[in-house]
């Protein structure tokens, strides 16, 4: 095996802490090893390290940049076999549970209770064994445009996920973020109906409403689609100044939970979600990604992204999770089909092999 992963499997088996990550359209793989098996939390985002964060951020993991090994590669090109996805045969039980949880959403925002709201599912995929090196190779050939990890520490638990949304890009008082929305099956030609731009544009509009109170000035893109691996998404850049008194704290909770995984007004849509999901999230659509980081000899920077397209391990089974974003107009089936075709970014990496 190469040296580089060996490092990380030789740590996996020593039960110690580690992530292992490639930034977006990036040929380079970074990794933090963590030294002991001591769980690190965040206090108050002046840390330095990776920071692996819940929904409800009541766990701010932290893997310390002091107390790692930190060690990079560059990508080998290797190619895959797709194998084919049976997504037929699904249970009807989940959909309909999922499908009820949907029209209550609907029920809720057509007496204006919110204006939009993100509502989520997991499901189990057994495992007839599981290397988390292939798997993170799998990631990172398929999906070049995410971000991709493999995170682990004993006392929390292995999370893998390619997540195409980034919370905030930070360095000094300049800053980036995005508004993503809107999900659609890569076809030869991509229209967006009016439902996916009015949700693009719940998520923009709040973001910038909240930004201006940290910012001096803030630019903003015109939306355009994204793809990330079979499916598009639609996309507006956000960028600007930060004020000299603004904390990154205090950026950071102004944007997470952002509307793409939560919903507008963000309290009145969390508290539905906690109520009515009937599970606990943990780390989906929590955030995660280098913290106040100069490992590499740069300035202090901070790069986080939002944890979508995830996926958490345990023994032989993987728990996969994907959310739709539900307005007014959303139909029960339909998102259902959303959630389905989300839930096949991770099963496709699951159900391939490698050419030998």
């Amino acid at each position: 095996m190469n040296p580089f992963f060996l490092k990380f499997k030789n740590h996996k088996e020593q039960n110690l802490p580690f992530v292992l990550y490639s930034k977006p359209n990036s040929e380079n793989l970074i990794g933090f090893l963590q030294q002991n098996d001591t769980l690190h939390e965040v206090s108050d985002y002046t840390e330095r390290g990776f920071v692996f964060a819940s929904f409800d951020e009541k766990q701010l993991i932290l893997i310390p940049e002091n107390e790692s090994e930190i060690v990079s590669a560059v990508k080998e090109t290797t190619t895959f076999q797709s194998v084919e996805i049976d997504d037929l045969n699904l249970d009807p039980d989940a959909k309909k549970q999922y499908e009820n949880l949907v029209e209550k959403g609907v029920e809720a925002i057509k007496k204006e209770e919110f204006k939009k709201v993100v509502l989520s599912r997991s499901e189990k995929v057994d495992l007839a064994e599981f290397d988390f090196v292939e798997i993170f190779q799998h990631l990172v050939q398929i999906y070049p445009a995410t971000f991709c990890y493999c995170f682990f520490h004993p006392k929390v638990g292995l999370w893998m996920g390619a997540t195409p949304e980034k919370l905030l890009k930070a360095n000094g008082n300049v800053f980036e973020t995005m508004a993503l929305a809107g999900t659609q099956k890569d076809n030869s030609e991509i229209v967006w109906q009016q439902k996916e731009k009015d949700e693009q544009q719940f998520v923009t509009d709040f973001i910038v409403k909240r930004l201006r109170e940290f910012t001096a000035s803030v630019v903003v893109s015109e939306p355009y689609s994204l793809k990330a691996g079979s499916i598009w998404h639609i996309k507006t850049d956000i960028s600007g100044v930060l004020k000299d008194n603004s904390t990154l704290e205090e950026v950071i909770d102004t944007l997470h939970p952002t509307p793409a995984v939560c919903g507008l007004p963000k309290k009145k849509a969390k508290a539905f979600i906690i109520e009515n999901e009937n599970y606990d999230r943990t780390f989906y659509t929590g955030f995660l990604g280098e913290l106040n980081s100069s490992f590499a000899g740069n300035t202090v920077s901070s790069d986080l992204f939002v944890n979508l397209r995830s996926m958490q391990i345990q023994n032989k089974t993987a728990i996969l999770y994907m959310g739709c974003g539900i307005t007014k107009e959303s139909i029960p089936e339909k998102e259902w089909e959303e959630s389905v075709n989300k839930s096949m970014t991770m099963k496709r990496v699951l159900k391939i092999e490698e050419r030998r």
